[in-house]
């Protein structure tokens, strides 16, 4: 079971990387910059420089910040919840086992709720600062 967490959580974070680390090439726009002066060749492609964040105000990064965490945490929720469902399924009568899977399925409940509650935050925070 250890070999299979510490797997499940190497290929989590090497999907993150690529993820957060990878270009986004599709939504470059290609400008052109030419010179008065010179006819012939004078387009030059250049890509501008976009906001990686997608945010232009501190509500906009943190709506964008939750909204991420809620898109990655419900699947890894689901999958804890069926391994921590597994373990309590196949403890074979071992209370300790037993405990096992349900302390898994306990702390994605929390951990889950916890993300939920960020995004219930961002909305106090948008109250508070009148933000519409």
């Amino acid at each position: 079971m250890r070999r299979f967490f510490s797997l499940f959580v190497l290929i989590l974070l090497f999907g993150l990387g690529i993820f957060l680390f990878s270009p986004n090439v599709s939504q470059a726009e290609i400008t052109t910059v030419c010179d008065a002066t010179i006819t012939t060749n004078c387009i030059q492609p250049t890509a501008p420089l976009t906001n990686p964040l997608g945010a232009s105000t501190f509500e906009d990064l943190l709506k964008n910040i939750v909204d991420w965490l809620i898109t990655i945490a419900t699947p890894i929720a689901v999958g804890m919840m069926l391994i921590g469902a597994f373990q309590m399924i196949f403890a074979g009568g071992n209370p300790e086992r037993f405990a096992t899977g349900k302390k898994t399925i306990l702390y994605t409940a929390i951990g889950y709720a916890i993300i939920v509650i960020g995004w219930g935050m961002v909305s106090i925070i948008r109250d508070v600062l009148n933000v519409q």
